[in-house]
């Protein structure tokens, strides 16, 4: 009798062992911590906002915005150099380009070269600009004619 007490003991015991758990899953938790703190993160900068001000009235006019046409240089097939449609030649383009940076407040300028140019002239007349005052120099290319197409 004292062998059938053990196992059924045992048996107790082994179900004793199998009771559900009391034990908090904390993994969708964080999931749902780690949405929010992104979904913080993305709102927080929207939600700033300035000091709110009553301005005063004014009759006064607004300012002008002044936005100064971009300045762009052309060198068509041949070489000829152009500032806007004016043709110029290449021994006056520095003096000309000093004297047009003098009475703007943009450095800015837009390469516009034919694509049969040599690049030598290309660099020459980029180095005249830099000479000439002018640090920010875009290339206009075609965005519709890719070098895949021409091949």
């Amino acid at each position: 009798m004292s062998g059938e007490l053990i196992a059924s003991r045992r048996g107790r015991r082994r179900r004793a062992v199998a009771r559900p758990m009391a034990e908090i899953n904390v993994t969708p938790f964080v999931d749902v911590m780690m949405v929010l703190l992104v979904v913080f993160m993305v709102a927080a900068p929207l939600l700033t906002v300035g000091v709110p001000l009553q301005l005063p009235r004014s009759s006064a006019s607004p300012l002008p915005v002044v936005r100064e046409e971009p300045l762009t240089i052309n060198v068509d097939a041949s070489g000829q150099v152009y500032i806007q449609k004016t043709p110029t030649p290449f021994e006056e383009l520095i003096p000309r380009l000093r004297a047009i940076a003098a009475e703007r407040t943009d450095d800015r300028v837009f390469l516009r070269a034919d694509a049969a140019l040599d690049y030598g002239r290309v660099a020459q007349v980029m180095g005249a600009l830099n000479a000439g005052g002018f640090r920010s120099i875009g290339l206009v290319t075609d965005p519709a004619a890719s070098g895949a197409d021409r091949r």
